[in-house]
């Protein structure tokens, strides 16, 4: 069974930085191709997905947070990130990590087969 982990996430003052993390374990977790993803969802709003990469490290980004925020993997693959900085108000969410065997993807694609179970980043004004 394929599970993922997020942790990173906090309070922070708008202008901010935060990186979160997502650590996937589980025997089955030999995919390849791959892709993962990092959505977020605030209170009241649907889910939205954020950024997306796949195994040969293409990157898709929502307009909403290109130049501002970078997703990127450890190097052993098994960890994913997401570098957050310039933050605003409206980042506030509880952000997921997302797998699935696709060989390419963009940060928009819905029914990812594995998710975590979230981490919650606030932002102040």
């Amino acid at each position: 069974q394929v599970q993922l982990m997020e942790s990173g996430g906090g309070s922070v003052q708008a202008g901010g930085s935060l990186r979160l993390s997502c650590v996937v374990s589980g025997s089955t977790y030999k995919y390849n191709p791959y892709c993962m993803g990092w959505f977020r969802q605030a209170p009241g709003k649907e889910r939205e997905g954020v950024a997306s990469i796949d195994s040969a490290g293409g990157t898709s980004y929502a307009d909403s947070v290109k130049g501002r925020f970078t997703i990127s993997q450890g190097n052993t693959k098994n960890t994913l990130y997401l570098q957050m900085d310039d933050l605003k108000p409206e980042d506030t969410a509880m952000y997921y990590c997302t797998l699935d065997s696709w060989r390419s993807c963009t940060y928009s694609r819905p029914n990812w087969s594995y998710w975590g179970r979230g981490t919650q980043v606030t932002i102040s004004s």
